[in-house]
This record gives structure tokens, C-alpha cells and sequence, in this order.
């Protein structure tokens, strides 16, 4: 058993680094999103919040697999354009998940006191200055566990991208099957225990930022 689990480490440790670069990527294209999108269904102008709304509907209602093989099939063959493989899985998982997420903020937003952002007008504030001195750490504080149960979600949707080829743990767990049928239960076994560490990882990390911006901070 040892040295079975020796040969299939190398593979399995390549694809595990390639999902914390994937994850820790579409993770950040996935909050970038969230935010804009969020802001932008709160503007001022119908036009934006429309456009805003559409993109949330579009990505929360199409399937993500669907969308992956749309980003690296067809849409090479619609503008003759080839984007890189990692590329592609990095901005369907960024824009599906920042879809739900801007949910999530726009919520947080919302329930942070409308005194604060009154307090903040009185004091002559800009809108940018409200947002990232009052509003935002108050509203961070509010989204982040449902962000960080979202960031988990997008670290198991990551198995989706081995489809279009990207070498991942999964993709990798795959290829080693292929070579030997007899050790699939050792393989998957070794891959569900992998993507359970990093989700902890995840969550050790989200329980860090939770104390760093506590939420019974709001209103205060």
C-alpha cells in the first residue's frame, strides 16, 4: 500500500498544486466580479442595473460545464480567438461563482445601517471613501461566511475543468486510473482526501478574516 501510494504521489501532488493556483485564481476573478456586479445593480442609472442583472441571471441560470465548453469550444470559433486552458477555467469559474457572490454582497450591503451611510454624507465623505472606510469593511464582515461556504463550492466546480483538459487533481486521478483499473479505489480515495484538506485550508483561512473583521462590529 505505502509504495503504491509512493508512484501515485508525484501525479496526484502536480494536479493538487495546478487546483490551489486555479482555485486561488478564479477565486479572485470570482470576488472582483462579485463586487462590481453587486455595485452595479445599486447604480443610479436603469441601464447599468439591467446589464448588471443580466449577467448575474445568465451565469446563476446556464450550467457552469456548459459555460466551460462554450468559453473553450465555441468561443475560439465565433471571434478566432484561442484562449489558454487555465485561462478559460479561471474566468467561467470567476464569472459563474461571481454571480452568486455578487448576491451575497449586494445583500451585505444592504444591511448595513442606513444611518452609517447617513454619518458618513454628514462628514462629508466621498461615495468611494464611504464604501471602502464604512460601508465596505461592515458588509465584508457580513458576507464572508457565505463567501467563504462559496469559495468552496468553487473549489469542488474546479473538478469540472479536467473536461477541457486542464491537468488538475482530478484530471490527474483520471490518468493515472487509465494506466492501472485495479488502484481506482486507492486513487479516488487519496483525491477525496486531498480536496478535504484544502477545503479546510479554505476555511481556516476564512475563520482568520471572520476574527479579523468580526461582525459585531456593524452598527457600532
Amino acid at each position: 500500500m505505502t509504495s503504491a501510494i509512493a508512484e501515485l504521489l508525484p501525479a496526484l501532488r502536480t494536479g493538487t498544486l495546478i487546483t490551489l493556483k486555479l482555485t486561488v485564481l478564479a477565486t479572485a476573478a470570482a470576488l472582483l466580479m462579485s463586487v462590481l456586479a453587486a455595485l452595479l445593480r445599486r447604480s443610479r442609472w436603469k441601464a447599468v442595473r439591467v446589464l448588471a442583472a443580466a449577467y448575474v441571471e445568465t451565469f446563476r441560470g446556464t450550467s457552469l460545464l456548459v459555460q466551460l465548453f462554450w468559453l473553450y469550444y465555441a468561443f475560439p470559433l465565433l471571434l478566432d480567438i484561442r484562449l489558454p486552458v487555465l485561462t478559460v477555467a479561471v474566468l467561467a469559474l470567476g464569472l459563474n461563482y461571481g454571480a452568486y457572490g455578487s448576491e451575497v454582497v449586494r445583500s451585505a450591503l444592504e444591511a448595513v445601517p442606513k444611518g452609517q451611510t447617513e454619518a458618513a454624507i454628514a462628514l462629508n465623505m466621498s461615495p468611494f471613501q464611504r464604501l471602502r472606510r464604512i460601508i465596505g469593511p461592515q458588509a465584508l464582515a457580513i458576507a464572508l461566511p457565505s463567501l467563504g461556504n462559496l469559495q468552496i463550492e468553487l473549489l469542488k466546480g474546479t473538478s469540472l475543468v479536467s473536461l477541457i483538459t486542464l491537468g488538475e487533481l482530478t484530471y490527474q486521478g483520471m490518468l493515472l486510473r487509465t494506466y492501472d483499473m485495479s488502484r481506482t479505489t486507492l486513487i479516488f480515495g487519496l483525491i477525496l482526501l486531498l480536496y478535504f484538506l484544502i477545503a479546510q485550508l479554505l476555511l481556516l483561512v476564512v475563520r482568520l478574516l471572520e476574527r479579523r473583521f468580526p461582525a459585531g462590529r456593524v452598527g457600532a
